[in-house]
């Protein structure tokens, strides 16, 4: 039996699936017998919204064929017909170098997860730990600042279970091609995601079922032998020579034979702890920003025209990118009907992100529009990277009224355009509403406020309504990927290290949910790689 993908099945909106698989079937029957096609399924799905009056949705659908294939592989991809990429499973390969100690992992992010599940699955036993709380405690934690601005700058939308993602939009997308992207899926939905995220082009699961996720993931490490232990934060390397031999932390000293940093990007205090260690670390570029929010029913009607409304197609999302000179302005982040989320792990400090549920139901639209930071607008430095994000950060907090409210001003009040205009037709999401009318460009570095404004102007003429004076922005976004980079080589080990694996976004090797778990398993696949099975 092998696999094929019919890719590109363009339908209107209004087609059923057994007119895919139709359409599908005409194809496939070029090259195949209609006995050897033993079964169609859908495999991805997507919105065609570029012809607003003509929306079209575009197929993929996964084809079991039994028997030889007479055409060749030129004439199937002619008629957008490929092999399927097969088994989702990682491939894991043992090596004989005997593991002293059990393998510890620094933070139970999506990186960490996923690491210590593949340790796990194969008796490893890892040990993970996270200096946040676990997701119930979290979600509370979060709640409180939220209602009362009481920040836990230990377990808060950054620090806990799952990581900066489980209070997020929950995107899966991706723009690497890894296959354990695949298995990232699955698992997923082996934990309680929607079926459906396998067959979106934009699948994305809600901080509703991450919680679960996050949850569920825990309980079959610890099923497997592994540990995840809460409220247990990293303070110190221990070594011999150029070996990592345990780690010191907030709740006593660990020995292990691997040591993994599945750090989050917001982890300084670490930062700055590995570097007085000894762990060589580069700044790297970033981007800060603002949220912006618009009515979810406005972005429906940009991009649908319209089928605004209509409940065959999901919420309107965007994603929008240019250059205003030499610096990238661009959306990131973008959350249909959610909310604009405090971010805050750091007393002083005001922090916006996204969030949003499965369904997206919320009034509002929101994403970040960020502009390009290069070493050379901080110094170059590792301490003048984190020392940039940390000022805007500091400002915001201060023009909040130092409450951990946030400044807040409409598009048009920001372009110039209206003056001291107060929002009323889009109401700022943050802390329901906890926000100070406040100039941003008080805030922002002049040349991130200028990238901004074109930026705006720029996307308005690609999303009709983008710049309305009436949408409001909130900041500001200054974690959108970590400043520093941990520099590893081919086997994933830090350099001058023998043992230190650094992965993840943290370490500057991803850049969401999806990412971050593949590298935590192409980590898992190299110690494994190295290391004996304990359990053989």
């Amino acid at each position: 039996m092998k696999i094929f993908i019919v890719q590109n099945i363009k339908l209107p909106i209004e087609a059923s699936k057994d007119d895919v698989f139709a359409e599908a079937k005409q194809r496939l029957l070029k090259f195949f017998s209609n006995e050897s096609i033993v079964s169609l399924e859908i495999y991805k799905s997507s919105v065609d919204a570029r012809r607003k009056g003509h929306i079209l949705f575009v197929y993929s659908v996964s084809a079991a064929i039994r028997g030889g294939v007479a055409a060749d592989a030129e004439k199937l991809l002619a008629n957008g017909i490929v092999p399927s990429a097969g088994n989702m499973e990682p491939r894991v390969e043992f090596g004989t170098e005997p593991l002293s100690e059990r393998p510890v992992i620094v933070g139970f992010g999506p990186c960490g997860m996923f690491c210590a599940l593949l340790l796990a699955q194969n008796g490893y036993r890892p040990i993970v730990v996270e200096r946040g709380a676990d997701v119930s405690e979290r979600t509370e934690d979060v709640r409180r600042f939220y209602e009362e601005g009481r920040l836990n700058p230990e377990s808060n939308i950054q620090y806990g279970a799952g990581g900066a993602g489980t209070f997020s939009d929950g995107k899966l997308v991706t723009r690497i091609h890894d296959p354990n992207c695949g298995f990232v899926l699955e698992e997923m939905c082996r934990l309680g995601a929607p079926a459906e995220i396998l067959h979106q082009a934009k699948p994305h699961v809600g901080t509703d079922y991450l919680k679960t996720i996050v949850s569920q993931m825990e309980q079959k490490i610890t099923a497997l032998g592994g540990e995840v232990r809460y409220h247990t934060k990293l303070e110190k390397l221990c070594f011999e020579g150029n070996r990592i031999t345990g780690v010191r932390t907030s709740k006593g000293e660990i020995p292990c034979g691997v040591l993994i940093l599945a750090l989050g990007h917001s982890a300084r205090d670490t930062f700055d702890m590995l570097a007085a260690s000894g762990i060589g670390m580069i700044p790297k570029s970033f981007s800060v920003g603002v949220r912006i929010e618009h009515l979810q029913k406005r972005i429906d009607e940009a991009l649908y025209g319209d089928f605004a409304g209509d409940p065959r197609l999901p919420k309107g999302e965007y994603q929008l990118s240019c250059h205003h000179g030499d610096r990238g302005v661009y959306t990131f982040c973008m959350c249909p009907g959610g909310q604009v989320v405090a971010g805050s792990s750091e007393f002083g400090g005001v922090v916006t992100n996204g969030m949003s549920d499965f369904l997206r139901a919320g009034t509002n639209a929101n994403s970040a529009v960020a502009v390009s930071v290069n070493p050379a607008d901080y110094g170059g430095t590792v301490d003048g990277a984190i020392a940039f994000q940390r000022r805007l950060e500091h400002l915001a907090y201060c023009a909040g009224g130092s409450s951990y409210a946030a400044p807040c001003e409409t598009v048009g009040d920001f372009l110039g355009v209206t003056h001291g205009k107060e929002p009323s037709v889009v109401l700022p999401t943050y802390r329901n509403g906890r926000v100070r009318i406040s100039p941003l460009e008080k805030i922002l570095p002049g040349f991130v406020s200028e990238s901004l404004k074109y930026g705006l102007i720029s996307f308005d003429r690609k999303l009709r309504g983008f710049a309305a004076c009436e949408a409001v922005l909130t900041g500001v976004e200054t974690r959108t990927s970590s400043p520093i980079r941990i520099p590893r080589d081919d086997f994933g080990l830090a350099y001058g290290y023998v043992n230190l694996y650094p992965a993840g976004e943290g370490a500057g090797y991803a850049g969401g949910i999806t990412s971050a778990a593949a590298d935590g398993i192409r980590c898992a696949l190299a110690v494994m790689k190295r290391y004996r099975n304990p359990s053989l």
